[in-house]
């Protein structure tokens, strides 16, 4: 029992640090903020499908992404809600394969624009942020989010093992 709670931790641990590196690389490329958005972390937001650690590392990933990018309090708070509605709706969904990346497009489609609207102050409608969100959520989660879905998928038993090795002995 102890052990699967350490695999819990590591794996959530793992998906946080990976989801910082890749905003911080984003955000390096000029990529990670602003109305369009796309964030090769969201990407990430296929992993709740995997394992469970995926809620607490994308949620926890997110925030430390967020403050470490600079970001406001309130995006802080609601752009990392997102990414937590996001990946339970990810978990929720995970008997369809292809639904893995709805919850995180459209939790970041509906949220975030707000955000950019009354955090930042952008110049720009709700619409049209939820315009440029949106694309940049269906670069991110839906299409390179599949593509590492597609080769996630092949390796799943070894990656994702829901015991550690040495439980087996």
């Amino acid at each position: 029992m102890r052990d699967k709670k350490v695999l819990f931790i590591t794996q959530a641990a793992m998906i946080a640090a990976l989801y910082v590196v890749f905003t911080l690389l984003a955000n390096a490329l000029g990529l990670a903020n602003y109305a369009v958005q796309i964030r090769f972390s969201e990407a990430l937001t296929i992993l709740p499908f995997f394992t469970p650690a995926g809620i607490p590392g994308l949620w926890v990933g997110c925030i430390l992404a967020n403050i470490l990018t600079g970001c406001a309090p309130l995006d802080i708070l609601f752009g990392s809600l997102a990414t937590l509605i996001g990946a339970l709706g990810t978990y929720a969904l995970r008997r369809f394969k292809w639904a893995a990346p709805l919850p995180p497009i459209a939790a970041n489609t509906v949220i975030v624009p707000f955000v950019l609207a009354y955090v930042y102050q952008f110049p720009g409608s709700i619409p049209y942020f939820m315009l440029t969100v949106g694309a940049g959520e269906i670069i991110s989660c839906g299409i390179l989010g599949m593509i590492l879905f597609t080769v996630l998928n092949k390796y799943r038993n070894v990656i994702f093992k829901t015991e550690s090795p040495m439980l087996s002995k």
